[in-house]
């Protein structure tokens, strides 16, 4: 739409009436029915240039009602030019908080500076934003009140670096409301993890160290203590770390990578926690202990195994669960439905082979039990 098109189709009487209206509805009315307009116009550089000096001229407008229209109809357009929108975000809050909250032209350094002078609610506003770097948390985290951290932590698209967060911590420790929405972040950094665990109890304690990753000799130890009313599960641990082999290395040097870990682990799916502990145990490179499971024939699997001192009644039971791992077609599982890969893999195994220790299937079906009652399974 050309700015002739887009005249002829607001007409005379919108312009004149954004000009000269009698009364502050009228004209935001016809503020908003401008901006909507150029919004979906698709506008050569001249046609650009023209909209946005009739944007100024409502930047330039006494009346509220205008400057919001403006504020609003183009809060997460890229066409609104940033000197106009920088106006805006200095405006009272009714226009303000939505170019805070929403506008694409708003740059790091621009929001890091309102931010270190602004009111409650725009700290709230900029850590609502849809995408936020790592520089503009950490300036919530070191300058923000304790709203705008605690909405920025809830913010799954809010980034934070470790610096970031444990400026929160150190700010807000005796906060519970922000201790725990930090803790219930997607992700955590192994460090931060480790400060936190000291610090929390109780249902939050359960909930970092079954959900985040832990330093490796903290996990070990906290397996082995059962703290408060949690085991931690090496299994789950291990699959949250960044560099697994170095955590099974771990666990053999604390003599926790037994051959029961590995069964549960195997049947549970997770095939990369066997392949590295048997390249462990074996003292072959990750490379080489792959092919020996997935490609080396019948004899492969069972030469390793024995080079890994497995004991021998435990290889059947471990056959059939590799068997039962590469028949099942993971291609039809995504990242979403692991869940139902799991399940799937544990009750195949328990089919087939019924002999598995009792222990085992214990955690096993309890895992099962687990994976079952989950909300977004039984939807």
């Amino acid at each position: 739409m050309t700015v002739v098109t887009m005249r002829a189709r607001l007409t005379d009487t919108d312009i004149r009436t954004l000009m000269k209206g009698p009364t502050e509805a009228d004209r935001g009315q016809a503020a908003h029915k401008i901006c909507r307009s150029i919004e979906q116009a698709d506008l050569t550089p001249e046609e650009r240039l023209h909209a946005e000096a009739i944007m100024r001229l409502m930047l330039e407008d006494a009346a509220v009602l205008v400057r919001r229209a403006l504020a609003v109809a183009l809060k997460n357009s890229p066409k609104l030019p940033r000197d106009v929108a920088l106006t805006l975000a200095r405006d009272v809050d009714s226009i303000a908080l939505p170019i805070l909250q929403g506008s694409p032209t708003l740059s790091d350094s621009d929001l890091i500076e309102i931010l270190r002078s602004a009111p409650p609610a725009r700290q709230v506003a900029i850590a609502s934003r849809e995408r936020i770097s790592t520089a503009v948390t950490g300036v919530i985290a070191e300058y923000g009140v304790p709203a705008a951290v605690e909405r920025a932590l809830a913010n799954d698209n809010a980034l934070f670096d470790e610096h970031g967060l444990e400026k929160a911590i150190d700010r807000f420790a005796d906060r519970p409301a922000i201790v725990e929405t930090m803790i219930h972040r997607n992700t955590l950094p192994v460090a931060i993890t480790e400060k936190l665990v000291s610090m929390v109890t109780g249902e939050m304690f359960d909930h970092l160290v079954n959900h985040h990753a832990l330093p490796p000799q903290m996990a070990i130890d906290l397996a082995s203590s059962a703290r408060e009313r949690v085991t931690v599960d090496l299994i789950e641990q291990a699959m949250r770390q960044t560099d697994l082999s170095r955590f099974i290395e771990q666990l053999n040097l604390h003599g926790r990578l037994t051959p029961s870990l590995m069964m549960r682990a195997l049947c549970l799916g997770y095939m990369e926690f066997v392949e590295h502990s048997l390249a462990e145990l074996s003292g072959l490179p990750h490379g080489r202990a792959w092919l020996m499971i997935h490609d080396g024939g019948p004899l492969g699997l069972k030469a390793i195994f024995e080079r890994a001192g497995l004991p021998s009644r435990l290889f059947p039971p471990f056959r059939a669960a590799v068997d039962v791992y590469h028949q099942i077609d993971r291609n039809t599982y995504g990242a979403d439905d692991r869940d139902r890969f799991r399940s799937i893999m544990i009750e195949r195994v328990l089919t087939l082979f019924q002999s598995v220790p009792k222990d085992d299937l214990d955690y096993l079906l309890e895992k099962l039990d687990a994976i079952s009652a989950r909300p977004d399974r039984a939807a």
